[in-house]
């Protein structure tokens, strides 16, 4: 009898047809609405492998309903949104695909840095509402990103891309990361800063630290007031790292300059989130890894890492070894 699994979001055919020549598989259909708690709950409790998205939250309370569960396959870097300790305590294994977006995200990174410092959705919509009436030497100024100061905090292969990036741009490039990167600082010039140093000095501020308890708000209102007022933050990494009220008052209030965002605490971010009303904030919908290469790699992977658990193999990208 094949093992049953339960996909949590309509995928390509070719993703499907690989996991059905091993397993029985049930899949959520809906592309644009994520599975609903109760359904999840239901399937839970028969299928052996859950290949998921970030969007479900996959908790204790749900993992009391699992009676076979082996294998909770994540298609994401990171696994928040899942109860890694409890399932550990239940020896199902947690999986993730790391790796595979590092060089998409680091392009998404960077042209919202460039789209935030030159305010290009702003500038687009002034001539798409016709208020274009002539060529002015002030219109629509921003700031400018070649031979500008890059803050990076946290240096993991996305930092380290964004990096690469920066040096095109002729930017120096600071880094504040947990342990410090000798090898990065060699190969790519970066500086390690403390976190204050960083973001006294730094004209833009890129967030690509993972999201854990200690890194939750790790920049609010204490942080925004070291940066200068003429500072763009950037956050690519996960909306809690970041205090949204502490950052909408520092922007309203012109404490820095602006703010390109492509992730929120809550998802889908609500539209009359006060965070959406400033002009000086280039918000996109979490479209990070989002090339049609990078998210077919990353369903292959997830679907790779859920045959091997369920064939009884260690996964490629097992992240709970304490499981065994």
């Amino acid at each position: 009898m094949k093992p049953k699994v339960f996909v949590t979001r309509k995928l390509p055919i070719e993703i499907i047809e690989k996991i059905k020549e091993v397993c029985d598989v049930s899949m959520w259909e809906e592309e644009e609405i994520p599975v609903p708690r109760n359904v999840l709950e239901s399937q839970i409790q028969e299928v052996d492998g859950l290949f998921c998205l970030l969007t479900e939250t996959i908790d204790k309370s749900l993992l009391d309903k699992a009676k076979n569960l082996k294998i909770i396959s994540n298609m994401a870097v990171g696994y928040n949104n899942i109860d890694v300790e409890a399932a550990t305590q239940r020896k199902i294994m947690v999986t993730n695909t790391p790796g595979v977006l590092t060089e998409t995200t680091a392009d998404l990174t960077f042209a919202l840095l460039l789209a935030t410092a030159r305010r290009l959705i702003e500038a687009s919509e002034y001539l798409r509402q016709g208020k274009w009436k002539t060529w002015s030497p002030m219109q629509l100024i921003g700031q400018d990103v070649f031979g500008a100061t890059l803050g990076i905090i946290g240096m993991g292969r996305i930092g380290e891309a964004v990096a690469r990036r920066a040096k095109g741009f002729d930017m120096k490039v600071l880094y504040y990361n947990r342990n410090r990167k000798p090898k990065a600082e060699q190969s790519l010039g970066v500086e390690y800063a403390d976190l204050p140093e960083l973001l006294q000095t730094s004209d833009f501020v890129c967030i690509l630290t993972p999201y854990t308890p200690e890194t939750r708000n790790l920049i609010g209102e204490k942080e925004l007031k070291l940066m200068k007022k003429t500072a763009v933050l950037i956050n690519t990494a996960r909306g809690g790292i970041v205090d949204e009220e502490a950052l909408f008052q520092a922007l309203k209030k012109g404490e820095i300059w602006g703010a390109g965002l492509d992730v929120f605490e809550k998802e889908p971010v609500p539209v009359d989130h006060p965070l959406l009303t400033l002009p000086n904030v280039v918000a996109l919908p979490h479209i990070g890894s989002a090339s049609k290469k990078t998210r077919l790699r990353m369903a292959n992977i997830a679907a790779e890492n859920l045959i091997q658990g369920l064939q009884g193999k260690t996964p490629n990208n097992l992240v709970n070894p304490g499981i065994y």
